[in-house]
């Protein structure tokens, strides 16, 4: 598997805001992908050294629209825990 399609994109939320000053990074990744396929796939895209990968799976949150019923879709997310020395640019101008 291509590793850009591995890793989705970062989540930003406030968790994982606080996650960052600890070295570890939350990205939602492929359904399918597993702990080595995301350890490989941040390696070669951020050129960082990866310590530990933590996967969950993130259940379907139910919704509804009048008598319509429906769920957002299920998803995986894996935070991921870098070596002391190495840092990933991804939310730099981003404060408020």
């Amino acid at each position: 598997m291509n590793p850009r399609n591995v890793v989705i994109r970062p989540v930003v939320s406030e968790k994982s805001y606080a996650l960052l000053a600890a070295g570890k990074y939350t990205f939602r990744v492929h359904d399918r992908a597993h702990k080595t396929q995301i350890r490989q796939a941040v390696e070669e895209i951020f050129g960082v050294r990866v310590l530990a990968v933590r996967t969950m799976n993130v259940k379907p949150k139910p919704k509804r629209r009048g008598h319509t019923s429906g769920h957002r879709r299920k998803w995986k997310k894996a935070v991921v825990q870098l070596h002391p020395d190495d840092s990933i640019e991804l939310f730099e101008g981003q404060e408020a």
